[in-house]
């Protein structure tokens, strides 16, 4: 019943949302890595920057994903 009230939300749209999400948590998770390979050649350490960025990257991109659901559920 909710599909059929909601018509502009298609199949299209979920699979939409999916990237989107995906998206949302990969770009940071890259970016993170990128950057803190980057650093570990740079400026070699004890602690690995890599691991470190990237777990943030994660967090960062799963907060992201977060924000774009709950702004999508307010529209219903």
């Amino acid at each position: 019943m909710k599909g059929r009230r909601e018509k502009d939300r298609s199949i299209w749209f979920g699979l939409g949302m999916f990237g989107l999400i995906g998206w949302s948590v990969a770009i940071p998770t890259l970016i993170g890595v990128a950057v803190g390979i980057w650093i570990d050649n740079t400026w070699p350490s004890r602690f690995s920057w890599t691991l470190m960025l990237l777990f943030i990257g994660v967090i960062l991109g799963c907060v992201n994903a977060w924000y774009w659901v709950k702004r999508e559920s307010r529209r219903e």
